[in-house]
């Protein structure tokens, strides 16, 4: 049994009522729910359901969501390594799903590792815009690149920065922001005893404070008309409707916008608030024993459209003279290269998001879509580059089905037999591309990725 201490016994009775809090408590022993989320920037959600392997049913508030199996292994397909899907938590997938992304919107996700709202983010961007994504964790940031990476983003920023370097930096830029916050992880008690412990250790008054500190400097960021999407695992109110109500009295040109409902959800509660905010109604709470899922809290503001405004000029790099074998090798993907968004660094070659602003002097994972290095006399096209792709936009490929058991040894790093011409070739599954390798004479050279290969 999911030993609870008596003081969150407590609390969680004073805010559920005894019926209700049964009903939580019994939820606990129950096993949680998986959920993976389709990659819509590669495939569409019908396209995905022909081809899947595994038995899904929706998620109601995400399109793209589902649940699937505990006895299955999506993690263990080559549709995972081909940047199909997501694996998330159902109700995690709440924020991003929410958050109104239009094309060509400017978009920060500020506590993005690892990366479940950020590759939805980008998804919906569709290769338009700009999405920076950060994460002060350094070590946590090398994780939200490859899953962005993995998922053919290259639109992309990823950075390492506290909040308030980022809210310096771009006062009044962004269109959208989502803050998926730390927090004391009550809703995730099923899941993982860990947080139970670290909740006994902490309580959430350390939180409290991280989490204000984040709004005070994320509020800075937004533009007229721009969006903001808060969200957090725990149930607490000093996290969840007092922090809005505390984001509401800071920044007065910002009000609550009413988040859609769905059977099971939750109403914000304006009497867990300091003030009664009747507008805090307009958040959602998701319970673990009324949902299939884990608990959540979301809530939208928007900012005045007469709000001061920063203006931002896209960033171009000083012009480089790029050698013929570059060009060789980019004129045979079916793309129209702008040229004065390329950028080189140290043999390394970088193609920037038309809308990126200027990113100096930040520490920095990414600095847009990685095309890959200059050698002597070649040019070696990274991984991040093959997953950018669409298998016909590349003239030289090899697609082998899912079944066919040289595509697993192809993730393991081996050299597999293939039929081809010689020469560079985009490798994909069921057209899907998974990295590159180089035939000769029938046999393949692998060259995926090392850090990447199936374990």
């Amino acid at each position: 049994m999911v030993k609870l201490s008596e003081n969150f016994i407590t609390r969680m009775k004073t805010s559920l009522g005894a019926d209700d809090y049964a009903a939580y408590r019994a939820c606990l022993e129950e096993p949680s729910f998986h959920g993976l989320r389709v990659n819509t920037a590669k495939i569409s959600v019908d396209e995905f359901l022909r081809i899947s392997p595994f038995s899904l049913r929706p998620v109601p508030w995400c399109p793209n969501g589902f649940y699937y199996d505990e006895t299955q292994q999506p993690a263990k397909h080559p549709y995972y390594y081909a940047g199909l899907y997501y694996i998330q938590e159902p109700s995690a997938m709440t924020p991003a799903a929410m958050l109104p992304i239009e094309s060509g919107d400017r978009v920060l996700d500020i506590c993005a590792a690892p990366g479940g709202k950020s590759t939805e983010l980008a998804a919906k961007l569709q290769g338009s815009g700009f999405l920076l994504s950060n994460d002060i964790s350094h070590s946590r940031a090398k994780a939200l690149l490859k899953n962005l990476e993995l998922f053919g983003a290259s639109n992309i920023v990823v950075s390492s920065e506290p909040p308030n370097h980022i809210a310096d930096r771009f006062e009044g830029y962004f269109d959208k922001i989502l803050i998926d916050a730390p927090c004391s992880g009550e809703g995730m008690f099923r899941k993982s005893n860990a947080m139970i412990k670290a909740w006994e250790q902490n309580g959430v008054e350390m939180f409290v404070r991280l989490q204000r500190s984040i709004l005070r400097e994320m509020v800075r960021c937004l533009r007229p008309n721009g969006m903001m999407i808060y969200s957090t695992c725990t149930f607490s109110p000093e996290e969840n409707e007092q922090a809005i109500e505390y984001l509401l009295e800071l920044a007065p040109d910002c009000h609550l916008v009413e988040l859609p409902m769905y059977p099971g959800f939750d109403t914000g509660h304006p009497d867990w608030s300091r003030t009664g905010n009747p507008s805090l109604q307009e958040c959602r709470r998701l319970w673990p024993h009324r949902i299939q899922g884990e608990g959540h809290f979301a809530a939208m503001v928007k900012k005045d459209e007469n709000a001061p405004q920063t203006v931002f000029s896209p960033y171009r790099p000083s012009k480089v003279k790029l050698p013929e074998e570059v060009w060789e090798f980019l004129n045979r993907i079916d793309w129209t290269w702008e040229t004065e968004r390329m950028e080189l660094q140290n043999e390394r070659l970088y193609y920037l998001p038309n809308e990126m602003p200027d990113v100096s002097g930040l520490r920095l994972l990414r600095n847009g879509l990685f095309l890959g290095e200059i050698k002597k006399n070649r040019f070696e096209p990274s991984q991040s580059l093959a997953m950018a792709l669409r298998m016909e936009a590349f003239d030289h490929t090899v697609s082998l089905p899912a079944s066919d058991e040289r595509v697993i040894r192809y993730l393991k790093g081996e050299t597999i037999e293939a039929d081809g011409r010689n020469g560079l070739v985009l490798f994909c599954v069921d057209g899907y591309p998974l990295g590159w390798g180089k035939l000769t004479n029938g046999t393949m050279k692998n060259k995926y990725l090392a850090g990447w290969r199936w374990q």
